[in-house]
């Protein structure tokens, strides 16, 4: 498998399983609903453990241009190889997406109100205010990449586990500082799926709020950056 394939692939697992969760917990006649934010954080944090664990052999399973980007930064990744990874990232998680609405496109159909079902593809902000919207993804994003620099290559391996300390990481972040705006640390978790909002057949939806689509994704890419350049000092 190449390894733009297994970004496609391991983003599309991630966004099943992670905006799977928040489908469950949100709308209505489905199981899980008003699970609740514990449910949606622990679900997001599965969600990261098995697409890093599904193509982290191939492809380094960065599951994010925010990853991609500092690890490029750092010196661990060839610039070259960046746009390809994008690509597929952003790709992988529009895929993921649709996957996830054909699953609960019943329970879509019996949802009506329009911000939940938006919410289940895309972040918003529990108080709308861009500066410290666009902080919170910064600072988030920084905790994230900071955390995957010294656990990315552990001392001690733990075999399939290697995945775990990313998962509880994203995990701590969406229990933390998750509330201002829903912690999307990842451009194309948040980008990808608004756009399969905004072109899906999904009834009775609102507009898919594209004057906030600029926070998650520059925020994430200014944290990333921020620490790489803090990992290049320390390091």
């Amino acid at each position: 498998m190449s390894p733009f394939l297994a970004e496609f692939l391991g983003t599309a697992l991630l966004i099943v399983l992670g905006n799977g969760v928040v489908a469950n917990v949100l709308l209505s006649k489905s199981k899980g609903q008003n699970g609740g934010w514990i449910v949606i954080t622990f679900g997001w944090a599965m969600a990261v453990f098995v697409g890093v664990y599904a193509v982290g052999a191939t492809s380094g399973a960065h599951l994010s241009p925010a990853v991609t980007l500092a690890l490029a930064i750092a010196g661990k990744f060839t610039w070259a190889d960046v746009p390809m990874y994008l690509l597929a990232q952003l790709t992988g998680a529009i895929a993921g997406s649709i996957t996830m609405w054909l699953a609960y496109k019943q329970h879509f159909d019996s949802t009506a109100d329009a911000d939940l079902k938006m919410a289940v593809f895309c972040t918003s902000p529990a108080i709308r205010n861009p500066f410290y919207n666009l902080l919170t993804e910064i600072i988030g994003t920084f905790v994230l990449i900071l955390g995957v620099f010294f656990i990315a290559k552990p001392g001690v391996g733990l075999g399939a586990l290697d995945a775990l300390p990313v998962a509880l990481l994203v995990l701590a972040i969406g229990l933390s500082l998750g509330g201002p705006t829903g912690y999307a640390i990842n451009p194309a978790r948040d980008l990808g799926p608004r756009i399969a909002h905004f072109i899906l057949p999904i009834p009775n939806k609102r507009n898919s709020d594209w004057g906030y689509a600029w926070i998650p994704v520059v925020g994430p890419f200014i944290g990333a950056a921020l620490a790489a350049l803090l990992y290049l000092q320390i390091s």
